[in-house]
């Protein structure tokens, strides 16, 4: 006849292999996933610079077609950018600025900073866009 003393002996739980089992798994899968989620990450922040080129592409369109020049003193946009001074986007992953900018040209240019770790973005550490609509480097738009 089993007593309730005997039942007590019997323990129950996890030893201490099954544990490091379980560990090791989740370190493997955490290996593999990191870099993707990384990678992801920067693509998404990547948003940010094409937005703030098109957005100040535009605001120097509606300049040009106000003051029939990109460079106009009238135009807030164009002093901001000119003279590579620019200005950095909302999160700060980029800093938007102009190589080129006159009467009838501009070259906006997003170099990554090192807020979030963009600079690690190696491949697309500059986009630029153009008066023309060229957007370069091509495979990062």
């Amino acid at each position: 006849m089993r007593t309730l003393s005997m039942r007590r002996q019997r323990q129950q739980g996890v030893t201490l292999l099954e544990l490091m089992m379980v560990v090791g798994i989740i370190g493997i899968i955490a290996a593999i996933a990191y870099p993707s989620y990384r990678t992801y990450v920067l693509r998404s922040n990547r948003t940010e610079a094409r937005v703030g080129l098109e957005q100040t592409a535009g605001a120097l369109e509606k300049c040009y077609t106000r003051y029939m020049a990109y460079n106009d003193g009238n135009c807030p946009v164009a002093t901001s950018v000119s003279g590579g001074a620019g200005f950095n986007t909302n999160s700060g992953f980029y800093r938007i600025s102009s190589s080129t900018l006159n009467a009838t040209q501009f070259t906006l240019t997003a170099t990554a900073q090192s807020t979030g770790g963009q600079t690690s973005d190696t491949a697309c550490a500059t986009l630029s866009l153009d008066q023309t609509g060229t957007r370069l480097p091509a495979t990062c738009w």
